[in-house]
């Protein structure tokens, strides 16, 4: 497994931290992602959020990312459009190998991968950033909806096009170094290997680990599902796992209401336990206990932008410097 890089040391942190970045996903999907997402963003539980700009509700996020520079927000790239009854479509419009027969992007990884054309996917993810930027959001940072970028299923990468776009505007990206934390098989190490090699060649910051847990709800419908006692105790476990270096966790937490219930397919109650999640105290005290330092991905875009670090207190919160935004203080 490849050592951590000195990205610790280039955020000003001591040798052997272990910084962590509680990150949102899905901002902007529907209207019980923005709800969630902005009262826990708001709160202090979450570190950072990026955004659908495709999607339906994503007006209501970008306005609120507009009015709110100080958070951290980045761009969900989007190629994939997942549920059976709620979609979006590409910026670029539908005459392109983006779309499905309906119009919409494709609901899978392995489609947009054997279909889509290097010059189109280059232009949507352009025109998705672009239009981030026009709303009036101070873009932090940039990673990839379900995963349809990295080649997971046939090996046709779209990170050439995402490194372009990430060093033009100045942007790190979610791509860790370590294959640890996302259940990917030992062979694909060398291939993130070549990724990460690339990344650093383009001058885009990348993270040293990357942790989710399921998005499934376990063994839902059964006797075994999955409850948020559970759920909590495998989250602590892998957050006192975290290793040395900077480690990004992406939830997708959301209202459990009628609105997902409509939209998801299944594990709309586990959008509701990952918002409950956020919030819990005992995540708080889990992570001072072990003395993990919350960064945010506006730190590791000064970094790209050679920026000196933040001075932090003894907790691990930077200071604001002359010319942040109100507030921009994590």
């Amino acid at each position: 497994m490849p050592a951590p890089s000195d990205l610790v040391a280039r955020l000003g942190l001591p040798p052997g931290a272990r910084a962590l970045i509680l990150n949102a996903d899905d901002f902007g999907m529907c209207r019980a992602a923005n709800r969630a997402i902005t009262e826990l963003l708001v709160d202090g539980h979450l570190d950072s959020t990026t955004l659908m700009v495709p999607c339906p509700w994503a007006p209501e996020a970008l306005a609120f990312a507009a009015s709110r520079t100080d958070l951290d927000l980045g761009v969900h790239l989007v190629l994939t459009s997942e549920w059976t009854s709620y979609r979006w479509r590409p910026l670029t419009g539908v005459g392109t190998t983006l779309v499905d027969a309906a119009g919409y992007f494709p609901a899978d990884c392995r489609t947009v991968e054997e279909q889509a054309s290097d010059a189109d996917v280059a232009a949507e993810l352009a025109a998705q950033i672009d239009a981030a930027l026009a709303a009036g959001m101070d873009v932090t940072h940039l990673d990839n909806h379900m995963g349809s970028v990295y080649g997971v299923e046939t090996g046709r990468t779209f990170l050439p096009q995402v490194f372009e776009l990430a060093a033009r505007h100045g942007l790190p990206f979610r791509l860790p170094r370590t294959i640890g934390g996302m259940g990917m098989p030992d062979a694909y190490q060398g291939v993130l290997d070549q990724a990460t090699a690339a990344a650093d060649a383009a001058g885009v910051v990348i993270l040293d680990h990357l942790l989710t847990h399921p998005f499934e709800l376990l063994g839902e419908g059964t006797a075994e599902e999955e409850d948020y006692a559970s759920m909590k105790a495998t989250f602590l476990d892998l957050v006192r796992a975290t290793e040395p270096g900077v480690t990004e966790f992406f939830l997708h937490p959301m209202l459990d209401d009628d609105e997902l219930g409509d939209v998801a397919d299944f594990a709309v109650a586990k959008r509701g336990f990952e918002r409950r999640l956020l919030a819990d105290p005992d995540v708080a005290a889990t992570l001072a206990e072990e003395g993990i330092v919350r960064v945010g991905w506006r730190d590791l875009r000064d970094v790209q932008r050679g920026l000196p670090p933040r001075v932090r207190d003894a907790s691990g919160t930077p200071a604001a410097r002359v010319g942040d935004a109100v507030g921009g203080a994590r």
